[in-house]
């Protein structure tokens, strides 16, 4: 047998193969898993010039987040926090704010990340005049945690143009008081571009360096793969440049896929007219194979704390709000239908139950038009699909990914506000997308939460809320499928199961090393297991 370049010994091998077996010790040849033993220290193992002895620790498949968002996290890295508890209420914000405008030249941009209105003690947003009063001289925005609202202050206002006249933008629309005056809050995307055309623009080295610093949080998680969710989503092509420059000067170590805006795609746009396959030799020949294309990106509706979520019966708080479905039905089929057709796989963004309604319209209304089995079209989040839509979805072979996170993380507010008990309790309705026979993924939606695919696997086996309730019993998973979940799964989705997402041999040697095998610890430990260590293509790229 021909020298392997590492033989990990005396591990417990959670393989994840068709027959979940469990070996005790692998070698790596050239990147890839060359040979298996079922023995922790076999007597006939190749001989290789680096061997690992794990002490008995675990080994899995590296970790697969097929939906995150690395450019941005990275960039809110460099940000104001606002995030709550660790600011209480609009006060606390005021303070960083303040301390921010004194270490900046008069002018000079102030932004922040993180606030959720729903709490802070005040119990909503940040205004402009919160924000006036304590930086006047510099134009302010903060972003909400959920990323689809933003609040600013007077002067960025008046320096994007939006006025009291100003007309609300298709999709979105600027907030304002019981007066009827603009009172700083832009809900959703459409409404945020007017003060983020304007935003000084990051350069790519500064974009660099934080995508390394992100990237190196990311592996130290476990992840190997990594799919950014948003590419184009705030400034276009800057942040496609800026994932380029990243992977082609080999700065992360990341196995990275793009999921690229849908407005990238269309006619006027850089990548207007492309198929599929010519963006993928795009994407290939910039990223020096280092990069993947995943999918068209699209958007049909908001955030359900937000109240923007797209819902077939009203608001729990407030019965005549059921939210907003970005396009109307027949523009987003016409959509759909011109990037099916070339080639494209979709993947669209759907929160509540209306709007997972309408993405599956769409994408049937594609399929029929232009018949192609297996595409694995993609519905975002998923957060409150009702056994019907998962039915229509595994009739037409749509797929799913949840974030489930939102459980932890919102479960308690969507219960409680947003959603009333019924519906709240089948908040991400694993369990039925199981017995249903999907391979769904579950994803952080990172900065949304933390990256933490351990974190994402407990949330699925326990659904335990930030306070200390369970929510939703009947939808609970096992932890070996929440488990494939974030690898084998992810490897399914990504049309990539030959090649990575178990142990098996001839398959890519991206490991994770864990302190304890989370298929046999309390259920509750889940999330507190440590990450030791981190391989991709056999290479260590965290741990010591």
């Amino acid at each position: 047998m021909e020298k392997m370049d590492v033989l990990i010994t005396n591990a417990e091998v959670v393989t994840l193969d068709d027959n979940d077996s469990v070996a005790g010790s692998v070698a790596v040849k050239d990147g890839e898993i060359a040979w298996i033993s079922t023995e922790k220290y076999p007597v006939d193992a190749p001989e290789s010039g680096e061997v690992v002895d794990l002490e008995g620790r675990t080994l899995i498949p590296g970790f697969i987040d097929t939906h995150n968002h690395l450019l941005m996290y990275s960039q809110y890295l460099g940000q104001i926090n606002c995030r709550s508890p660790l600011n209480e209420n609009i006060g606390d914000i005021q303070k960083l704010i303040e301390a921010e405008a004194k270490q900046k030249e008069k002018g000079e941009w102030i932004i922040g990340w993180g606030y959720d209105d729903t709490l802070l003690e005040e119990s909503r947003h940040p205004t402009r005049e919160d924000l006036d009063a304590v930086a006047p001289d510099h134009p302010v925005l903060i972003r909400h945690i959920s990323a689809h609202f933003a609040a600013v202050n007077s002067l960025a206002l008046e320096l994007a143009g939006v006025y009291e006249t100003i007309e609300d933008p298709p999709g979105g629309h600027f907030g304002r008081d019981e007066q009827g005056a603009l009172d700083g809050v832009l809900h959703e995307f459409s409404a945020m571009d007017f003060v983020d055309s304007i935003i000084p623009e990051y350069t790519e080295e500064d974009l660099a360096q934080l995508m390394e610093k992100g990237a190196r949080e990311y592996v130290s998680k476990g992840i190997t793969t990594s799919t950014d969710a948003g590419v184009g989503l705030v400034r276009g092509m800057e942040e496609y440049k800026a994932h380029v420059k990243v992977l082609k000067e080999n700065r992360i170590p990341l196995r990275m896929r793009y999921m690229v805006l849908h407005h990238l795609l269309r006619e006027g746009a850089p990548f207007a007219g492309y198929t599929r396959e010519e963006l993928q030799q795009q994407i290939s020949e910039d990223t020096d194979d280092r990069a993947t294309l995943d999918s068209a990106k699209m958007f049909q509706d908001g955030s359900i704390q937000g109240l923007t979520g797209a819902l077939r019966h009203p608001y729990h708080c407030d019965s005549s709000i059921t939210g907003n479905l970005i396009q109307e039905q027949k523009d987003f089929n016409e959509e759909v239908l011109d990037l099916h057709s070339r080639g494209f796989r979709m993947a669209t963004h759907g929160n509540g139950d209306r709007a997972i309604g309408s993405i599956i319209d769409a994408y049937t209304y594609a399929l029929e038009k232009n018949p192609e089995k297996d595409r694995r079209h993609r519905i975002e989040h998923v957060q409150t699909g009702s056994a019907e839509d998962l039915d229509r979805m595994k009739d037409w072979g749509i797929e799913a990914s949840f974030f489930i996170n939102h459980v932890y993380y919102w479960g308690d507010r969507h219960r409680d506000i947003f959603l009333g008990n019924e519906r709240a309790a089948r908040l991400n309705p694993l369990k039925d997308a199981a017995e249903k026979g999907f391979r769904f993924t579950l994803h952080s939606d990172c900065p949304i939460t933390p990256i933490s695919p351990l974190f994402s696997i407990w949330a699925a086996v326990n659904r335990i809320t930030s306070g200390g309730e369970v929510l939703g019993e009947g939808q609970k998973i096992d932890a070996l499928t929440a488990l494939k979940s974030m690898t084998s799964y992810g490897a399914w989705l990504n049309f990539e199961e030959g090649i990575t997402g178990t142990i098996e041999a001839g398959k890519r040697a991206d490991f994770a090393v864990l302190d304890t095998n989370p298929l046999r610890c309390d259920p509750m430990a889940i999330k507190d297991i440590s990450v030791e260590a981190t391989y991709i293509g056999g290479e260590k790229v965290y741990g010591t």
